[in-house]
């Protein structure tokens, strides 16, 4: 076989490959069509994953806006909140609020909260969070690297979407669409009562 056609024959099977693993995930085709759309509306859905449904612990690396870098591994043994969002995204608006009033209520209790941005530059994110009061960083990720390695574990299927990584870093929750405050606040307290 030529070099040629192997890598050829090679890219395929990549191509199928990334395919596959996004192919349920309405979000993660988006991103893959590199279209800067990033929005499906969310159903406001609930899901809780037991300790012996969760899938292995995420893997991510991201770049927050003031350049820092960030990876999974930076929140390991602590609870950690992954809040998918963009400023224009009109139910991201709705909970940003309650966003920063639960990332206070729990910070001393170890309590992580990441936003990731899917959508807008540095001067548009950081807009939205000095109007939101917003504390807690967030991954400029307009490329959908963070979004499409989600879908290895949880697909975010939606903007916005929150996720709720236990102390092993395994997605213990999902909120497709807005999170009520009272809802996220009893998932983050599930997730610190686990060993």
């Amino acid at each position: 076989m030529s070099r040629r056609t192997l890598l050829v024959a090679g890219g395929a099977a990549l191509t199928a490959v990334l395919a596959a693993c996004t192919s349920e995930d309405p979000l993660a085709k988006q991103a893959n069509a590199g279209d800067n759309k990033n929005y499906i509306a969310g159903d406001g859905s609930v899901t809780e994953y037991g300790a012996t449904d969760r899938k292995d612990a995420v893997e991510f690396q991201g770049t927050l806006y003031d350049g820092t870098k960030v990876a999974a591994a930076d929140f390991t043994g602590k609870v950690a909140v992954l809040n998918f969002w963009y400023a224009a995204c009109a139910p991201c608006r709705i909970e940003a609020p309650d966003m920063q009033v639960l990332h206070t209520d729990f910070k001393a209790q170890g309590v992580e909260f990441l936003g990731i941005n899917v959508r807008d530059d540095k001067a548009a994110a950081e807009a939205f969070e000095r109007n939101f009061g917003l504390t807690y960083p967030s991954v400029a990720d307009k490329d959908g690297g963070v979004l499409l390695a989600m879908t290895k574990y949880v697909p975010p299927a939606a903007v916005p979407t929150t996720l709720v990584l236990d102390k092993k870093g395994r997605v213990s929750a999902r909120i497709l669409g807005v999170a009520e405050k009272g809802t996220l606040k009893a998932l983050i307290t599930s997730a610190l009562a686990e060993n």
